[in-house]
């Protein structure tokens, strides 16, 4: 860690964790609001897909790949940051990210910068639960923009939330860019007796109830993303 950073810290432009905690860590950077440190997924083909993670207090992570010179992905979700890196076993990106502590790679599940991430995850579960109620989202099917075929995405998670949301807003969404499995257009689509089942917790073939209906809530909608739904969403809460 560089001096400048030891000072930054010191001096509370950063709050987000004790100088001790990013003592050996890679590529740290204090942003505005955030703690920046090198990061990366590997992959069995590829190898090192390498990137930037920020951390945010309000629990969001942030990756800027800089796995080649001219990549533009930006402002990746950890589960998009994995798929875009080739990992071969995705959907596990608490174990497949990892950052460089004293020169060796280890998984952001053993670091301290998931601690904002989890508490996050704790305040949503409690106040689901204060108010009896548990978020629920049943599955969606995104279209693809060059075979019209429908694929699959579970919502069970803020992550998964996000990568519905992200293929949602992409206009020229296609089945290469599906997030959980290598497919292609010549996949075949799910039969339509298999796609009825949307996974709700009151019934499989739930056609939308209020129960697996989310209209807008923190665990699918982001402080970080800039279409007027989330914008909305976010200008409520705070009001």
């Amino acid at each position: 860690m560089s001096s400048n950073v030891e000072e930054e810290i010191q001096c509370g432009v950063s709050t987000l964790f004790e100088q001790e905690e990013l003592q050996e860590m890679s590529g740290v950077n204090v942003g505005g609001g955030y703690v920046e440190v090198m990061c990366g997924c590997t992959s069995h083909r590829y190898g090192d897909a390498v990137a930037r993670l920020r951390v945010f207090p309000n629990g969001d992570l942030e990756i800027t790949c800089e796995c080649t010179p001219g990549c533009d992905e930006d402002k990746l979700t950890p589960a998009a940051f994995e798929k875009h890196s080739g990992r071969e076993t995705a959907r596990k990106w608490k174990n497949n990210v990892w950052v460089i502590i004293g020169g060796e790679k280890v998984p952001l599940s053993k670091t301290v910068l998931l601690k904002y991430y989890n508490e996050a995850s704790k305040k949503l579960n409690r106040s689901n639960k204060s108010q009896g109620t548990k978020v629920s989202h049943r599955d969606e099917f995104v279209g693809c923009i060059e075979c019209g075929k429908e694929r699959r995405f579970r919502l069970r998670s803020r992550d998964e939330c996000r990568l519905h949301h992200n293929a949602m807003a992409d206009p020229n969404w296609k089945c290469s860019d599906f997030p959980y499995d290598k497919i292609t257009c010549e996949a075949e689509e799910e039969r339509g007796s298999r796609k009825v089942y949307k996974g709700c917790t009151r019934s499989p073939t739930c056609k939308g109830c209020t129960s697996c209906v989310c209209f807008g809530c923190e665990s699918c909608r982001f402080s970080d993303c800039s279409c007027q739904t989330c914008v909305d969403f976010t200008s409520n809460v705070k009001a």
